[in-house]
């Protein structure tokens, strides 16, 4: 995709219907011209001031004067209004916009991209995009119906000096921009990507800075952040550059148009083919036009600026959408059971199946546990649970139907997917928990924190559910953060519950009791549950287990009946006993 289709692509997310941008194009213009109006009629004023007539003679122009100053202001004042609702109310909606269309593309469909690279883009280049209709679109169209009136306007006074003007006018508002971007243009392509480069590196800084200290490597990383720093400096020094070059070339062509004007105008004036009086009034109205023609150099900047904002966005959401809503959806059942039969999973055509002729059986009342080494697909088994990604062949069944036949949302109302990396926000936990349920009551909240072995810990704290949890639970003990995700899974209104990974931080006795509360938390009352996990400690609660080796299920049973098979599993917790 180029810039110039990733700019008209944006234009559309915007929405940004008919009346409002005739608004803001028609107050811009409307300032210049009666800026020009008010300076063009001072001049005459003056002039014919001079040749000191009855006071009754200039009363016309007097009011005019006043006429035109008092409605600048105001015009002023509505465009300000109107050119700020358009590029900010343009702005949240292509902010809405680019997150809705990111969104289904989590996870299988998202290009590889760091965390902060993405974040970037979502933020920066957004926010670039609110300068396309205020200072990328409105100026030159403006100044082109300015350029049109001032011709005319002129050319009233004198058809040469409206031919004149409006030559000068023309080959500035061309030139001017050019030059400027000639200067800008390597700049403004790469400044999006400097940024983006900036960002990503402070961010892994800060994110990374316990392991950077400890591995002593932190010049390492703090002189490539200053590298990157520098890279932007000096492409921000280049546009600046370009900027005061666009504001002498702007300041020189109202100086030329002047000129210009008077160079035919004064002999005009001589041979009595134009009134002295108007001569004052055609030069100032010449150099108040040119206010027009001063928005266009950065306007080009920031045309160029915003198509590669644009583009960078479009790098990432114009791309197919992995799993999609059927047209007609079937009424889904009470989401009892959810099998999985022959399924296979394929990230991309050319590569081998990351799992392949799957089985599986989840129901109410039910536990069971997959296991495995890591990377033999487990995570990606959790994500074809929840539908976050489709199976390329076999089948995937809720209560009988196929999930492809389902909406999305049905699906993940009976189906509820605690990710090894659950996100917690940094607000209290009574926030983070209503993420899954946002009508529960703090009764409610209690209980599901009960369940999850969080009770008494939540009654001793002096702010109970409003306790702040910090960046990604960063206030919380390992334990205490996986609990959470639990309790927040748990007051999902899904009835098969999926862990992925639960137990990985936690220590052998926290990893215990955590089994212990999630089996009696979701078994024994309303759910079914299927914990994902590499790690083979308290395996006896299960009434399942899966082993998946390589993507494909090598063993299943019960504890007691994989022990005794001589598989990956019994040497597995064999070998585990020994390192004990």
């Amino acid at each position: 995709m180029t810039a110039t289709r990733a700019l008209i692509a944006a234009v559309r997310q915007a929405r940004i219907g008919v009346w409002l941008p005739i608004a803001a194009l028609a107050t811009t213009i409307g300032t210049v011209v009666l800026g020009a109006a008010l300076l063009g009629t001072s001049g005459y004023l003056i002039s014919r001031a001079a040749q000191q007539p009855p006071i009754l003679a200039l009363g016309v122009a007097m009011v005019l004067v006043r006429a035109f100053s008092v409605g600048r202001a105001i015009m002023r004042y509505l465009e300000r209004l109107t050119t700020h609702e358009l590029a900010l109310g343009a702005l949240a909606r292509l902010r809405s916009s680019f997150v809705a269309r990111l969104i289904p593309l989590v996870p299988a469909g998202l290009p590889r991209l760091r965390a902060a690279d993405l974040m970037s883009r979502f933020t920066s280049d957004v926010d670039q995009l609110q300068e396309l209709f205020l200072r990328g679109l409105l100026p030159p169209i403006a100044a082109v119906v300015v350029i049109c009136m001032a011709g005319v306007a002129a050319g009233v006074m004198l058809p040469a000096a409206g031919v004149v003007l409006a030559v000068v006018l023309i080959a500035f508002a061309v030139l001017v921009p050019v030059a400027t971007g000639a200067v800008a243009r390597a700049a403004g392509r790469r400044q999006a990507r400097a940024r983006a480069d900036l960002a990503a590196r402070v961010v892994d800084v800060l994110e990374g800075a316990p392991d950077i200290v400890a591995w002593g490597v932190r010049d390492a990383h703090l002189g490539a952040v200053e590298r990157a720093n520098d890279t932007v400096m000096r492409l921000g020094r280049r546009d600046a550059y370009a900027s005061g070059v666009a504001a002498g070339l702007s300041g020189l062509g109202a100086q030329v148009a002047a000129l210009a004007v008077l160079i035919v105008a004064v002999p005009a004036v001589r041979d009595g083919r134009m009134s002295g009086v108007l001569l004052a009034a055609l030069v100032l109205m010449a150099l108040a036009v040119f206010e027009v023609l001063v928005p266009l150099p950065v306007a080009a900047q920031n045309l160029a600026a915003c198509g590669q904002a644009a583009l960078r966005l479009e790098e990432c959401v114009d791309r197919p959408i992995p799993i999609t809503d059927p047209d007609v959806p079937e009424v889904p059942g009470p989401g009892r059971s959810l099998s999985l039969r022959g399924a296979q999973v394929r990230f991309a055509p050319e590569q081998e199946p990351v799992l392949s002729g799957i089985d599986l059986d989840l129901c109410w009342g039910r536990a069971v546990a997959i296991v495995g080494p890591s990377g033999s697909g487990k995570t990606t088994l959790c994500e074809v649970l929840a539908r976050l990604r489709a199976i390329e062949a076999g089948a995937a069944l809720l209560d009988g139907i196929p999930l492809d036949r389902l909406r999305q949302f049905d699906v993940r109302r009976a189906v509820t997917l605690v990710p090894q990396d659950a996100y917690l926000f940094p607000t209290s936990i009574a926030g983070n928990l209503r993420i899954a349920r946002p009508d529960a009551s703090d009764d409610e909240l209690l209980d599901v924190l009960s369940r999850a072995g969080l009770g008494e810990w939540v009654d001793g704290l002096p702010d109970g559910l409003e306790t702040h949890v910090g960046q990604d639970g960063g206030l919380l003990s390992g334990g205490q953060r996986q609990r959470v995700t639990l309790a927040r899974g748990l007051l999902a209104p899904g009835g098969l519950l999926v862990l992925d990974e639960p137990t990985s931080h936690l220590d052998a006795a926290s990893e215990a009791a955590f089994l212990d509360d999630a089996h009696g938390a979701s078994v024994t009352d309303r759910t079914g549950l299927c914990i994902v996990t590499h790690r083979l400690a308290g395996m006896e609660r299960f009434d399942e287990i899966v082993v998946i080796v390589d993507g494909h299920v090598r063993e299943r049973g019960t504890h007691a009946e994989l022990v005794v098979s001589g598989g990956w599993y019994a040497d597995t917790v064999r070998a585990t006993a020994v390192a004990a």
